[in-house]
């Protein structure tokens, strides 16, 4: 980056602030992206997690703000000596960790744009065409994943927020079955497996129904959500007075990819007009394969659903896709209108500020649009397909090996396993395994996590990182096998 242009000029005299004029931000701006470039094509150069100790970066920052302005020539440099050692590389393609979050060109080259427009799309009046855009990509969401017709969407940040505004809507709608809106009320009930997402968990308590009130369903050998268990629970509760509100089933589960029964699910929280959240934040994607829509089955009983663009389908965080069977409770739920929001138009559009928690809203759709332009459909499709294959190749290896155990079924792209050669007690074998864990990441070219199954130490493979290849996951079990020879044994 040596030689970038230092041209700054002043805003004005009546303010005194330095800027880049237009001719410098070109020229950064050009530089910028051909590090961005670069950065992709040399990314496995890195290390994938950050070898930075706690406190190391923060120690490097001056403890106070620049008095004056800076040329950003000095700034970029502190980004790559200060900022760059400490960042933990989820583009890399050695990054089987927790989960995808991917981005790729269109998306990047979106986000610029975006950024540029700087605009605020909390309304339709404060800018038509991201509204608009937004009802069209949603709708090819829809269409993509073969949710039913009628169903609404807006993006959300996260799904832990669109988990929120479903627990909100479904207190609002079992409020009014009660029948009694401003008054006391009787206590409600949310339930989710005891594998769902920790996300349930935290919007019980901040949406009021208190945690005392979620029930966490028992799980069967699958990891998936008993549906007996949920009729039991429900029963129970609505014999001591407790009213259930709403059913979070998850489709794809954090720890294992496990996939909750949708039909019967589904089924009885229709028969029992107790509201249907379904949390398909990663797996949700692998639904635009027609050969994976099993997942989704029982879906159009769901009052409410959501997935996750930025985790697997090539699109910047945050982009989560929520979706809605009614509309209208939704915005009842949100909606609220000062004067000063006020417009002629209020009746004939979407005001997606009404929609969700935040008044404020980026324009997200923007770069979702040029990823589904860019891919298409069948691009898309390509990806998922690769992923899936590369993980059941990755299953086939553990199998093969009798040092090692799956300890899950493989859904989506997700292998769950440790080692395992029989001879070792429960205690000694989370001991190994969280050593083969540490032994592993510290290579530097690969990244794993873990998580617990039953109690028991798991070791979470999860295949979808944009540019990984055959080679890469291949490179990873190799790396697996050496390590876990010095710690039990080569293959007998």
């Amino acid at each position: 980056m040596k030689g970038l242009a230092r041209k700054f000029s002043e805003v004005g005299p009546e303010r005194g602030v330095e800027r880049l004029d237009r001719e410098s931000f070109k020229k950064f701006g050009y530089a910028f992206v051909d590090w961005v470039a670069d950065y992709w094509e040399e990314v496995e150069k890195h290390p994938v997690n950050s070898p930075v100790k706690p406190g190391e970066v923060r120690a490097k920052l001056p403890a106070a703000p620049p008095e004056e302005g800076e040329p950003m020539e000095r700034i970029f440099a502190d980004f790559q000596e200060v900022i760059l050692p400490g960042i933990t590389h989820w583009q890399h393609p050695g990054w089987f960790a927790y989960f995808p979050a991917n981005n790729s060109p269109p998306s990047v080259l979106a986000e610029l744009l975006t950024a540029g427009l700087g605009v605020q799309c909390m309304s339709w009046q404060t800018s038509p065409a991201a509204t608009e855009l937004e009802e069209a990509v949603l709708e090819w969401l829809r269409q993509m994943l073969g949710l039913p017709e009628g169903m609404s969407g807006v993006i959300q940040d996260t799904a832990s927020t669109a988990t929120l505004c479903a627990l909100l809507t479904a207190r609002e709608a079992a409020t009014r079955f009660q029948g009694n809106e401003r008054g006391a009320r009787e206590p409600m009930a949310v339930y989710a497996s005891e594998e769902a997402h920790s996300s349930v968990e935290k919007g019980v308590g901040i949406a009021g129904y208190g945690r005392e009130y979620l029930r966490r369903i028992p799980t069967d050998e699958r990891f998936a959500m008993v549906p007996e268990e949920l009729e039991r629970a429900v029963m129970n509760d609505k014999k001591a007075g407790v009213q259930p509100a709403c059913v979070v089933a998850t489709v794809g589960t954090t720890s294992s990819a496990a996939v909750d029964p949708l039909e019967e699910i589904g089924s009885f929280c229709r028969r029992s007009g107790v509201w249907l959240h379904v949390d398909a934040a990663f797996s949700g994607s692998a639904a635009l394969l027609e050969e994976e829509r099993w997942m989704l089955r029982g879906v159009e009983h769901a009052d409410s659903f959501v997935f996750n663009p930025h985790k697997w389908l090539l699109t910047n965080f945050d982009c989560s896709a929520y979706f809605v069977r009614d509309a209208e409770l939704l915005v009842k739920t949100f909606a609220i209108l000062p004067e000063y929001l006020k417009t002629g138009v209020d009746e004939q559009v979407k005001n997606y500020r009404d929609w969700g928690i935040q008044l404020g809203r980026r324009f997200r759709a923007l770069k979702l649009w040029f990823v589904l332009r860019s891919y298409g459909v069948q691009g898309l499709q390509e990806m998922l397909r690769e992923h899936l294959r590369l993980a059941r190749l990755f299953e086939g290896w553990v199998k093969e090996d009798n040092r090692f155990e799956l300890m899950a079924p493989v859904n989506a792209s997700l292998v769950c396993f440790r080692v395992d050669d029989g001879r070792r007690d429960e205690e000694e074998l989370e001991r190994i395994n969280r050593e083969l864990l540490e032994r592993v990441n510290a290579w530097g070219e690969v990244y794993l996590t873990h998580t617990a199954l039953r109690g028991r130490f798991t070791i979470r493979m999860a295949i979808g990182q944009r540019t990984t290849a055959e080679r890469h996951v291949g490179r990873a079990w190799e790396i697996i096998r050496k390590e876990a020879a010095g710690l039990v044994g080569k293959e007998g």
